[in-house]
């Protein structure tokens, strides 16, 4: 092969390459990236964790050692021990054993400056066990286009709602996290995140009831599988009498089946649905509601007594439901003490926030300042170009930045209906049943459907 025909060769590779680091990172990281990480990483692991600090001196029964043994010669410090590397398709995962002396805060506060030394493009950590820390790796934005994993954490009660930046799921599980609040502006991705919820709880035995004030415009198309929606605020107060009246027949159901009697096994006595039999489990309920402020908001004496109704009844099912199969997934713009009576209590009982970009300071607070004021920092810098985005956190004080894949409307409305069968009947929320919940008979195979990225 001549000379020329190299040069040519290796200007199309080239040329192939320099495109696949735009249209395809995954692929150009595997190829060219990965390859040169691990070359940074194992090549200047040493100097590198020592010039980020992360060493201790030596115990003393070495130091004396290595004096008698190689005389004056300087002991090196400790630094943590590599005891497993993981490539990925988006990045590498290091697993670390620290030194005696360090902690998993020491390795956060040096993450940045570990992702310049090795030229990666962001670097997280987590602790694993006592003494062990993940160091997870990632070689580009895989943000930018969100491509699920294909290997997603399934479970009675779990939907996996958006992909985090570390490359892992994001899960919103109900039996850890029973309630939660998102918020976010216009246009920000708080509608994309509630649709994405929907079509992961579709094929879940679980009912689904809507509260919908903008008329139903939202939730309306996925009448198909909702067991109850309201699209007014007169509706909303008789649908959430309703919850709640179904919430004293369910503890009625638990206090008769708990097990307390004196012939019970220990391990059979119960406080929440979940250790009834499965034939006197009552079906899980999902309370989504798209814009809370409308349930807040009054113009006259009659509305006000219907708010403050509202608000006891909201406030009762967030303190009391969970144990009896029933959650909160709360949207709004802004959700603070300015609603007036009863907001703050509220808030207080959403355990998951999810806030996406807002258009002041105080919102991200709202949701995020009893959590970490890191996380706050990071909502306030969502770009309003990156329309998905947000910040998760809980009230153990983690937080981390996920995306939603772009779901359109028609997508999770044809889920709906392809799982309209799966829809339960409950008695107390019969008369708040839509129009358009006509059952579909099952489908002969079950689909799958690749979401679209932003």
């Amino acid at each position: 092969m001549s000379g020329g025909t190299l040069l040519a060769l290796a200007v199309i590779a080239t040329a192939l390459l320099l495109v696949a680091r735009v249209k395809a990172p995954a692929v150009y990281w595997t190829l060219v990236g990965l390859p040169a990480a691990l070359y940074r990483v194992l090549s200047s692991y040493r100097r590198t964790m020592e010039a980020c600090e992360l060493t201790v001196a030596p115990p003393w029964w070495r130091v004396f050692a290595h004096k008698l043994s190689a005389g004056d010669t300087v002991t090196r410090p400790g630094i943590p021990k590599v005891r497993g590397i993981r490539p990925t398709a988006t990045g590498l995962r290091l697993r670390l054993r620290l030194a005696a002396g360090l902690a998993p805060e020491d390795v956060v506060k040096s993450a940045e400056r570990l992702r310049h030394a090795w030229g990666i493009y962001s670097v997280h950590v987590a602790e694993i066990k006592p003494g062990v820390v993940e160091l997870r790796l990632t070689g580009f934005d895989i943000l930018a286009r969100v491509r699920m994993p294909r290997r997603l954490p399934c479970g009675p009660l779990s939907v996996t709602v958006a992909l985090r930046e570390d490359g892992l799921p994001y899960v919103r599980n109900y039996q850890d996290i029973p309630h939660s609040l998102t918020l976010g502006a216009n246009q920000s991705g708080k509608s994309m995140h509630q649709r994405c919820l929907i079509k992961g709880l579709a094929p879940l035995d679980v009912a689904l009831v809507g509260i919908d004030c903008k008329r139903g415009v939202e939730q309306a198309p996925f009448a198909p599988r909702l067991t109850a929606l309201a699209i007014t605020p007169d509706q909303a107060d008789g649908l959430l009498d309703a919850l709640v009246a179904e919430m004293e027949e369910r503890f009625d159901l638990l206090c008769l089946h708990q097990g307390i009697s004196p012939g019970t096994q220990l391990e059979d006595i119960t406080s929440d649905i979940w250790g009834l039999p499965r034939k006197l489990r009552p079906v899980p309920i999902v309370v989504l509601i798209d814009e809370i402020a409308e349930l807040f908001l009054s113009t006259s004496r009659e509305d006000g007594f219907r708010r403050d109704r509202m608000v006891t009844q909201l406030v009762r099912l967030a303190q009391l439901a969970r144990a009896v199969g029933i959650y909160l997934e709360v949207c709004g713009q802004r959700f603070g003490s300015e609603l007036g009576k009863g907001a703050t209590a509220l808030r207080a009982q959403l355990t998951g926030r999810v806030v996406h970009r807002c258009n002041d300071k105080q919102t991200a607070e709202m949701g995020l300042g009893d959590i970490n004021e890191l996380a706050v920092v990071a909502a306030t810098a969502i770009a309003a170009e990156r329309a998905g985005t947000a910040i998760a956190g809980d009230s153990s004080g983690g937080w981390s930045r996920i995306r939603t894949p772009k779901t359109s409307l028609g997508e999770v409305a044809a889920v709906c209906r392809e799982f309209a069968h799966l829809t339960p009947q409950i008695t107390a929320l019969e008369a708040f049943r839509p129009a358009a919940n006509i059952p579909a008979p099952a489908p002969a195979a079950p689909t799958v459907t690749i979401p679209a990225t932003w």
